[in-house]
Formats: structure tokens, sequence, C-alpha cells
């Protein structure tokens, strides 16, 4: 498949797998890209997971004909993306291996050599000629490893993303670019906003036409858009206006209040209201909406004089993807001691522009009328 200008695509998809990096549910599979830049010299750029090697090596060769490569570019050194190296250098023996000297540090830890004969060793802002092609390199460290470099190609003006724009899905079906690309992006990159915001910057300076990433469709058309979702997932802004109300219920009772609060919100015309019981549902797709979303609601109950364990984990999760600049309301309930609502608050005691709702909605067991005026007045200061 021609990108453009004798850019090809050589990568490849997978139906194979179940979790992504161990822990992220991909029923759509997921696609390794890699490509071909054809020109006096060729440039293959990465490689792909250690399942699809045979795969890739076919492809490259099918887009070659009786060529060999002359580089192979290592973006990034992640498995995913690096796993075939040693079998590029076994199919094409007289190819260099163009890396930063972190990425070479890597490829030792992972294959027991650095292939230091074949080094191509380059820095921020160094240039490669392949003929009429330049490719540029731009250092991304932490976006998210701290050895990802991307590539400018200044002739046709692609812009090699490494796994910034990626995506969860296989190429082969097709799927909103939005809604997985947040999941993807809160799940594996969302803890490091300031490093792409600095990324941004050096992308603005960049006549880019085309993205290509190493997840995902290549992008062709309108790539502001896909700019300005980048630009305000990394700077933890908001990107939609509504409430996303996180709930764990033992019995029930939460489940109603949450249930409660939700229609009171719709009632009073909320733009959107989004509701995820966190024991059942994917627990990255709730941290996605949680950062969609400008307002944010936590339900549950008191547990071993804590909160429940999946609400301890979803804020976990939420912390360590630098949670900041909303509001969050409180619906706690316990039978004899609640304090949910203490625990919680302390829990973004360290977060920055945090704010909490004046209203707390305390639940005894059960929804009462003094329970229920409670989540009214919650969904007043909300809406």
């Amino acid at each position: 498949m021609f990108i453009k200008d004798d850019v090809i695509y050589v990568g490849v998809n997978d139906h194979e797998i179940d979790l992504f990096e161990g822990q992220y549910d991909v029923p759509e599979g997921m696609a390794y890209n890699s490509y071909v830049i054809m020109d006096e010299k060729i440039a293959v750029m990465d490689s792909v997971d250690q399942n699809f090697g045979e795969k890739w090596i076919a492809n490259i060769k099918e887009a070659l004909g009786d060529r060999t490569p002359d580089y192979l570019v290592v973006q990034h050194m992640e498995p995913d993306h690096s796993a075939n190296i040693d079998r590029f250098v076994s199919e094409f023996p007289d190819a260099k291996i163009v890396g930063n000297a972190m990425t070479f540090t890597m490829m030792k830890k992972y294959f027991g050599t650095n292939y230091p004969e074949k080094q191509v060793m380059v820095k921020e802002g160094d240039t490669l000629e392949l003929g009429k092609h330049t490719l540029q390199f731009v250092f991304a460290p932490m976006v998210h490893w701290p050895e990802v470099m991307m590539t400018y190609d200044r002739t046709s003006k692609v812009f090699f993303s490494a796994d910034a724009f990626g995506k969860f899905g296989a190429l082969d079906i097709e799927a909103d670019w939005a809604c997985e690309a947040r999941r993807y992006y809160f799940g594996i990159v969302g803890k490091f906003g300031m490093q792409v915001q600095a990324l941004l910057k050096k992308a603005a300076g960049l006549d880019i036409e085309v993205i290509c990433p190493l997840h995902g469709p290549v992008l062709t058309e309108n790539l502001g858009y896909y700019l300005d979702l980048y630009n305000t997932w990394s700077s933890y802004g908001v990107e939609s206006e509504g409430v996303f109300i996180a709930y764990t219920s033992v019995y029930g009772n939460t489940k109603k209040a949450a249930e409660l609060l939700k229609e009171k919100l719709e009632e009073k015309g909320c733009p959107k209201v989004a509701i995820a019981d966190l024991a059942r549902e994917d627990m990255a797709e709730s941290v996605e909406d949680a950062f969609r979303y400008g307002k944010l609601v936590l339900a549950t109950t008191t547990y071993n004089a804590d909160i429940f364990p999946f609400m301890r984990e979803f804020i976990a999760d939420l912390l360590e993807r630098g949670y900041q600049n909303r509001t969050i309301g409180i619906i706690e309930n316990g039978t004899w001691a609640p304090m949910a609502a203490k625990v919680i608050k302390a829990k973004f005691e360290g977060s920055k522009n945090i704010s909490f709702t004046d209203t707390v909605v305390t639940v005894h067991a059960a929804l009462n009328e003094a329970s229920e005026a409670q989540i009214a007045a919650l969904a007043d200061e909300l809406a």
C-alpha cells in the first residue's frame, strides 16, 4: 500500500492478541505498523511484534522486489516494534541500523548485542540522506519511553510518529479513530502530558501532510483535528462538557444512588451523562471517560475503613496519569460509619486544580428522603 511519494506500508494486523501490553482489552485486534521509503537508498521504519516476523519480512521483500534495504530506522524499542530486529539483520546482512544512544543501550539488553558494526548513531535534528528523501530525526523522550525518536521526511512531508497518534484496533476493521485513540492515549501515554506538549511544539515547526504512527491508521486528512485532540489530552483539558459517574456497589444501593443522580442531571439538561460500574466495565474505558469530561462523580461504599477495591484501583489509575483540572462530586455509602468521602479527598490532596462540590451525598445503607435531597442538590451543583 503506497502512502505518499514512495512511502509504502509493510505492517501487519494482529487478530490473535487478547490483551495489549498484558492489560488492555483489544477485541478488534492491533496493527503493528512498519513503512518502507523507496529511494536511491531504502529505509525501513521500525519492526513488528515477534509473532509476525515472517509476514513482515515477506511484506518488505514484496515491496522491494529485487532490491534490499540499506537502513532499519528504530524509533522505539518496545518489543511490539523491535522484536524482529535480529531477524531483519539475518535477512539483510548489509543493512545498517539507525538509532540513538539509548536505542542501542536498550537493544543490547534485548538481544545481547547492539550490532556495533551496523550502527548509525543519530542525535536530535540530525538528518539522513536517502537520495531525494531527507530524513530529519525528532527526539520525543517519554512519549512514552525514554529512547523514543520520531522521523520527519522533508521531501514527502510525512511524519513517522512512533507510538504517538496511535490507537487500538487492526487496520482491516472500520472503527472511529477518537474512541480507541483516546483509550490508547490515556492508558499508555497519559502520564506524560508535559512531554507530549513538548513534542507538539516541535511538530508545529514542521510542514506535516501525513502522520504515520506505529499503531492505527495513517492520518492523511484534517490533521488539525488529531493535533487539537492531542493538545487537549496532553494539557489535561476538557474534551467534552458533561459528567462521568463512576460507581461501585455491593448490594445495589450505591448503584441506585448513582442512577438517580444520572436521572436528575439529565432532567436538568446536562449535555452528556456517562455512567460506569467499575466492577463490571473495562477499567481503561472508565479512565478514558474520566479524562474526557470536565466533571466526575465517585460513588462508592466504605469498605474495611477504606473504599471499595475497584474504586481504589480506579482512583490510583487516575492519579498515576496526572488527573487534574476537574470538579469531583462524591456519593458515599456506609451502614454504620461512612468514610469514603474522607478517604477520596485525601487521595487527591496532591493533585493539581481539583475542586470538590460543596455537596457530599451520604447514604446510610439505602436511599431515604435525606440522601435523595442531597442527590438533588449535587445535581444542581454539577448542572
